[in-house]
């Protein structure tokens, strides 16, 4: 079974280091440590098409503890950015280029940038913070306050009806590409009851059996997606036009068409390393 993008990373995150400035200090003067190449912050490649590392030691600038590989030190740096949110669909190509280790390496290290340049001022007392634990935590030095990397929870969901599944489009999707609904967990609700809000406030259909089946961090800016099924009661649908340009149901038939690429498939599917195509691949193969 192949696991979502952006995970297996692999590496030894060493938690316990983060709080020791020495031990953080010697790793970065370590020959073996290495430096993510980046282009603001985008992945740079090497010629054999992986992600392409610097020595660390000697370097200037702030950097990002990403974790231990088999005992060398990774980081990565901390980069200044002026506009947020930026996803091209040239990244996407890029990403596909990927291995999926270099994919989950590099998404960590553009989550943790993203983080660190929304929160450069204390959400209590508007002080300049200042990062602490290695890159895993900014420190106000006004108030004292102790900001983390935060991720938000995301659940992107199929709904079946009759050996059907629903998919969707948003406007700003490449042509004839559909993938599954998606938002945002709300306050004060759970997994389930987001799946069925989403689900009636999109489509408007209603919902229950609502199943998990994966999960994935998703980089842009730093989400978690979470992968659900669930069984309409009805394949009658209102589609919310501010949020969604078409939608359709299709059998498995279709699905399998439109992940192994066929020209005639009824649309075009969500890249492999978007959690949707998990979603649909397992669908497909009747293993959820």
């Amino acid at each position: 079974m192949i696991a979502p993008g952006f995970t297996g990373a692999g590496l030894d995150r060493a938690d316990h280091l983060r709080l020791d400035p020495e031990r953080v200090a010697d790793m970065m003067a370590n020959g073996d440590a290495r430096l993510l190449a980046l282009d603001s912050l985008d992945p740079v490649l090497d010629e054999a098409g992986r992600l392409a590392w610097t020595p660390l030691a000697g370097a200037d600038g702030e950097y990002l503890f990403l974790g231990l590989d088999r005992g060398s030190p990774l980081f990565a740096p901390l980069v200044r950015i002026e506009t947020f949110g930026q996803r091209a669909w040239s990244i996407f190509r890029l990403l596909a280029l990927m291995s999926p280790r270099d994919a989950a390496i590099w998404a960590a290290a553009r989550s943790l940038n993203e983080w660190h340049n929304r929160h450069r001022f204390c959400g209590i007392c508007g002080a300049a913070t200042g990062h602490f634990r290695a890159g895993w935590g900014r420190k106000c030095p006004g108030c004292g306050a102790e900001h983390f990397p935060r991720v938000d929870p995301v659940v992107i969901m199929l709904a079946e009806h009759e050996g059907r599944v629903l998919v969707a489009r948003q406007p700003q999707y490449p042509a004839g590409r559909y993938s599954a609904l998606a938002g945002f967990v709300e306050p004060g609700e759970s997994i389930e009851e987001a799946v069925a809000r989403e689900l009636s406030e999109e489509a408007g259909i209603v919902v229950g059996d609502v199943r998990y089946v994966a999960s994935q961090p998703w980089p842009f800016p730093g989400s978690l997606m979470i992968a659900c099924i669930a069984t309409a009661e009805s394949d009658s649908l209102t589609l919310d036009p501010t949020e969604l340009e078409d939608g359709f149901w299709v059998d498995r038939a279709g699905v399998a068409a439109a992940l192994a690429g066929d020209e005639r498939a009824p649309f075009l599917a969500p890249p492999p390393f978007a959690i949707a195509n998990t979603l649909l691949t397992r669908w497909s193969e009747a293993d959820i």
